[in-house]
């Protein structure tokens, strides 16, 4: 079976869109996937040292909602997993692969998404906050620090590739 082209840009675009607003008509709020994960652990913390998780400022703002199956989040990145996946599957996309250049090895690459990962999380404990919900959230609600933050994403983006275009060419 060969793979099938990708959706339309701008069909998808105004889709997520869409999905933005219905989330907040719904929801009272915005996309973001950081809070799901600081649910999952608090609730993790909490099951395991209850005294600290309680004590700590960073777990205790999401132990409000107690079970953490009560927090929309952790639904919005489980049904963003499976749309994926039902989405590849459908496409024909999923297959065990390495995406790569010539200049880099497989270990080096899972080396470098680890590291990559790590630091976005990191980044976005810090930010109080994920991409997703910096440029989709705060965009829509023309936070000005949203936009300079998803600015500084493209230059720093752009900036970068000068120095990793040896790894994919």
């Amino acid at each position: 079976m060969t793979a099938s082209r990708y959706s339309n840009p701008y069909l998808a675009g105004v889709g997520l869109g869409l999905v933005l607003l219905a989330t907040f008509v719904l929801m009272g709020r915005g996309l973001g996937a950081t809070g799901a994960f600081s649910t999952l652990v608090a609730s993790g913390a909490d099951a395991v040292a209850p005294a600290h998780a309680a004590d700590n400022p960073a777990l205790a703002d999401y132990l409000g909602e107690g079970n953490p199956l009560k927090s929309f989040t952790v639904f919005l990145v489980i049904g963003a997993f499976c749309g994926a996946l039902l989405s590849g599957a459908l496409a024909g996309r999923i297959r065990a692969a390495v995406s790569r250049g010539p200049g880099i090895s497989d270990r080096a690459r899972y080396g470098y998404a680890v590291a990559g990962g790590a630091i976005a999380g990191v980044g976005a404990r810090l930010a109080l906050g994920c991409t997703s919900g910096q440029a989709l959230t705060g965009g829509a609600l023309l936070n000005v620090g949203s936009w300079v933050f998803m600015l500084a994403v493209f230059a720093g983006g752009y900036a970068l590739a000068w120095f990793v275009r040896k790894l994919w060419t």
